[in-house]
């Protein structure tokens, strides 16, 4: 007969402090993550909105090329190829360990194709007589772009940017790939040290699980009163 698996999460308390050091590294790879993708995925999005060609062919060839790429390639390529290209180029000593700004690169250029186009159809969003009615009143078009389309786009699109940065954080769980400690790699190594590795990774699942549900409850309560308002 199999013998019943006995759960044992006394590992646990004695981890805190260094699976709470490995979700400061995901929270950090999130935060920075969402700010460079909201920022680049805004440029992406209106040079592919753009009437001049070369532009909108760029946008549009990032944007299908970060989306048609598993995001754990992307993370493996920077983690072999960022570290060696800042070697080369700008003379770093070698064995300098860079896997969280190589995390950071790779999920930011990646996150930013999606903002993009969720950027883009806020932008679309917007009627286009608002855009004519800033040209009216003398602004250029990224004047208007900036002051009228951008902040009303924006306002619409939050509940999605929020959304996505929900799905960037679970995703940070993927840097595994570079052997970073971040929360999840934390607890798998926690779990595989002590011979606890089910107990470890069932208690990230339930962190993870309660961070996420708790923002996705915040990101719908948004979406109501934007609805009210």
């Amino acid at each position: 007969m199999h013998e019943i698996y006995e759960f044992d999460w006394s590992s646990i308390p004695g981890a805190l402090p260094y699976l709470m050091h490995g979700m400061v590294i995901s929270l950090e790879i999130t935060a920075s993550a969402v700010i460079f993708g909201i920022v680049w995925g805004t440029l992406l999005a209106m040079m592919r909105l753009s009437s001049i060609s070369p532009l909108s062919w760029f946008a549009a060839g990032y944007v299908n090329l970060f989306r048609s790429i598993p995001l754990v390639m992307v993370l493996l390529w920077f983690f072999l190829i960022i570290p060696h290209l800042l070697e080369t180029i700008f003379g770093f000593p070698r064995g300098t360990d860079l896997r969280f700004g190589s995390a950071i690169a790779g999920f930011a250029l990646f996150e930013a194709a999606y903002y993009a186009e969720i950027i883009r159809a806020g932008i679309q969003s917007v009627p286009k007589g608002q855009i004519s009615a800033a040209n009216a009143l003398g602004m250029t078009y990224g004047q208007g772009m900036w002051l009228v389309v951008l902040p009303q786009a924006f306002r619409n699109m939050v509940p999605l940017l929020l959304t996505q940065a929900i799905i960037l954080f679970q995703d940070t769980s993927l840097v595994y790939v570079s052997a970073l400690a971040d929360f999840f790699g934390a607890a798998y190594k926690v779990g595989d040290r002590d011979g606890r590795l089910v107990e470890m990774l069932l208690f990230a699942g339930a962190v993870y699980f309660i961070i996420c549900f708790a923002f996705s409850q915040l990101v719908r309560y948004y979406q109501k009163k934007l609805k009210v308002a």
